[in-house]
C-alpha cells in the first residue's frame, strides 16, 4: 500500500494562553497544557485507534515503518517548530477522522482555551515527497488558510447573574484559594491549576539527574510563585524573564529535508535532528540548573527556604522561557546559550553547532508578567536583527547574542522608543545623538571584537571588586552622570581621579578605556548591570 494521509497538528496564539496571567502558577500550567496537547494526548489518542508506531527517542528506532508494515495504521513522525507531525493508512480516512475527533474533544476539555488547529492531505508514497506534502500542500496551504479565515465563535459564556474570573476576564465557573483569598476562576485556569503538581514533577526530571542520589535531588523545591524566586523582606525585588529563540532553526531543518532522496531517508533525518535539538536543550537546561545549585551548595547565593532561584516555563524544542532571580538572569542565559552550543556540536546534519539568541527582560517582581514576557521576546528580536546584519545578511557565521533591559519603574513605548527616549544622548564630540547602550552583544569571545559578554563580564566585576571602584558607589555612580557629557568630561574625570584609564574591554581599542566611547559609549550598561550581575563558575 503506498497511499496515506499526512496530518500536521499546530497551535496558535500560545504566547496569550501562557502569559496572558500574571501568576506564575497559571504561566507553568499553561505551558505544560500545551506539551500534553501537542505531545502526550497526541500519542494517547494515536494508541486508542489499535497497532501504530510512536518511536521512541532513540537512533535505533528513527526508521519509518508504516510503509513497511501493513498492520500499522497510523505513525508519529517527528515533533519540530512547534508542529506535530503523523501518518495514516489510507485512501480511507477513518483513522484520520477518528483521531481528530479523540484528539480534538481532549484538548476541548482538559485544555479550554487552547486554540489548535489540524490539517489533513492524502498523498501517494511512491509520487510524492513527504516533505513538500508537509510545507506546501499542508503548512502554506491549509494550515495558513484554517489561520486567516477562522470559523467564527460565539460561545455562550453566561447566563445570568455572573463573576468575571481574576485572570482570563472569562465567565467564572468556580472560586479558589489565590494569594491569600478567595477568587472566582474561569474553566481554563481551573484547568492549568489542576496540572500544576504535574507540571512541577515534570520539571523536576528534567532538571535533576536521576542518577544522583534521591536526598540531594529533593533537597530544592521548583518555585510555585514569584515570591518563592528570592524575594526579601526590606529589599529591591526584581525577577528576570528570560526568552531565548535559536537561530534559524526553521531554515535548517528544511535544508536538511531537502538534502534527503526520499521519503524513508526524510522522515529519518528529521527524527534525528529535532530529537537531537530536543535533547540538547534538555541538557543545556540541566547545565543552567546545576550551575544555579552549585553557587547555593557553596554559598555565594542566598536563597528563600529551600526554593530554587530559577523556574523554566516554556523548554523542550529550540526556544526556552525562564524566570529567575533578577540577579541571575544576564548569568543564566549567557549559561544556556554556551551549553546549546556545546551540545548542538554534532547534530546530525554536520552543519556544527546550533546557535541561539537571548533577551534578558529584568524587572519589579510583581510587574505584570504578560508585559515582562513580551519585552524578553522583544529584546531577543533585537538581538537577532543584531546579529543579521553584523553578519551581512546570515552570510558570515551566525552567533549568539544577548540583549537586556532593566527596568526600575513601568515600561511606556516599545524596546526602540525607550532606548531612543533613555540611551540617546547629544555629545560635544559627534553631530548626532549617541547610544549610551552597548547592547546587545555577543554571547561568546570573537577576535577583534569588543561588544562581547566575556569583555562586558570582566567589566563589571571589575567595577564591583578592583580596589579603584570597590565600596566607592558615589564615585561609580558620578561616572556614570559623566558619561553622559561626552568623551571630554571622561577623560577629565579619569584625570581627576588619578586613573590610568576605566576598566579594560578586551580586544577593544585603547581609546574606549581612556574616554568611555567608541562609536557608543562601552560603560553606562556595565554601571547599571553591577546589581544584577553573579558570576557562575565553569
Amino acid at each position: 500500500m503506498s497511499k496515506y494521509i499526512a496530518t500536521v497538528i499546530d497551535t496558535t496564539g500560545i504566547q496569550k494562553y501562557i502569559f496572558g496571567s500574571n501568576r506564575l502558577k497559571e504561566n507553568v500550567a499553561g505551558s505544560y497544557l500545551v506539551k500534553l496537547a501537542t505531545d502526550d494526548w497526541v500519542k494517547e489518542c494515536l494508541r486508542a485507534l489499535g497497532n501504530v508506531y510512536i518511536p521512541k527517542h532513540n537512533p535505533s528506532q528513527a526508521e519509518p515503518r508504516i510503509n513497511t508494515d501493513p498492520t500499522i495504521i497510523a505513525e508519529l513522525i517527528y515533533s519540530g517548530g512547534g508542529n506535530t507531525f503523523l501518518l495514516f493508512q489510507a485512501p480511507e480516512d477513518k483513522y484520520a477522522r477518528k483521531f481528530t475527533e479523540a484528539w480534538s474533544k481532549k484538548v476541548l476539555v482538559e485544555a479550554p482555551g487552547l486554540n489548535v488547529e489540524i490539517a489533513h492531505q492524502p498523498f501517494d508514497w511512491n509520487q510524492r515527497l513527504l516533505q513538500d506534502v508537509i510545507e506546501n500542500d499542508l503548512i502554506k496551504d491549509k494550515l495558513d488558510k484554517q489561520k486567516r479565515n477562522p470559523r467564527p465563535s460565539a460561545p455562550l459564556l453566561g447566563l445570568g447573574v455572573t463573576v468575571n474570573c481574576i485572570s482570563t476576564g472569562l465567565v467564572a465557573v468556580e472560586t479558589r484559594e489565590i494569594d491569600g483569598q478567595t477568587r472566582p476562576i474561569s474553566r481554563e485556569v481551573v484547568k492549568k491549576l489542576d496540572q500544576v503538581n504535574k507540571a512541577n514533577k515534570e520539571l523536576a526530571k528534567a532538571l535533576f539527574d536521576e542518577r544522583k542520589p534521591r536526598k540531594r535531588r529533593e533537597q530544592y523545591d521548583i518555585p510555585r510563585d514569584v515570591d518563592d524566586l528570592g524575594r526579601s523582606e526590606n529589599e529591591s525585588s526584581y525577577i528576570a524573564v528570560v526568552h531565548i529563540d535559536g537561530n534559524r532553526m526553521g531554515k535548517r531543518f528544511k535544508e536538511y529535508g531537502k538534502s534527503q532522496s526520499d521519503n524513508r531517508e526524510f522522515i529519518m533525518a528529521m527524527r534525528k535532528l529535532s530529537w537531537g535539538v530536543s535533547e540538547a536543550n534538555r541538557k543545556a537546561l540541566e547545565a543552567v540548573g546545576s550551575a544555579v545549585i552549585k553557587l547555593i551548595d557553596e554559598e555565594k547565593f542566598e536563597i528563600k527556604e529551600n526554593y530554587l532561584p530559577f523556574r523554566p516555563i516554556v523548554y523542550g524544542g529550540d526556544d526556552v522561557t525562564f524566570v529567575c532571580d533578577g540577579r541571575l538572569g544576564l548569568s543564566l542565559a549567557v549559561k544556556f546559550l554556551e551549553k546549546f552550543e556545546e551540545f548542538t556540536q554534532d547534530l546530525p546534519d554536520g552543519k556544527g553547532k546550533a546557535t541561539a539568541c537571548a533577551g534578558i527582560a529584568i524587572v519589579k517582581t510583581h510587574y505584570p508578567f504578560a508585559r515582562s514576557y513580551g519585552l524578553s521576546e522583544a529584546l531577543c528580536s533585537q538581538a537577532k536583527q543584531w546579529m543579521k546584519e553584523e553578519t551581512k545578511d546570515y552570510e558570515k557565521p551566525l552567533f549568539s547574542a544577548l540583549d537586556w533591559h532593566i527596568a526600575a519603574s513601568g515600561l511606556l513605548g516599545t524596546i526602540g522608543e525607550i532606548r531612543k527616549r533613555e540611551y540617546f544622548v547629544q555629545i560635544p564630540e559627534l553631530d548626532q545623538p549617541a547610544s549610551l547602550t552597548m547592547r546587545p552583544m555577543r554571547s561568546h569571545p570573537c577576535k577583534n571584537q569588543w561588544r562581547t559578554w566575556t569583555g562586558f563580564a570582566q567589566v563589571v566585576n571589575d567595577f564591583n571588586t578592583h580596589q579603584d571602584w570597590k565600596e566607592r558607589r558615589n564615585k561609580v555612580m558620578a561616572l556614570r552622570e559623566v558619561l553622559r557629557q561626552g568623551k571630554k568630561a571622561t577623560e577629565q574625570f579619569i584625570q581627576a581621579y588619578s586613573l590610568d584609564s576605566l576598566p579594560v574591554f578586551p580586544e577593544a581599542n585603547s581609546v574606549l578605556a581612556k574616554e568611555g566611547w567608541y562609536d557608543v559609549c562601552g560603560y553606562f550598561d556595565a554601571i547599571e548591570a553591577m546589581d544584577f550581575y553573579t558570576p557562575l563558575e565553569d
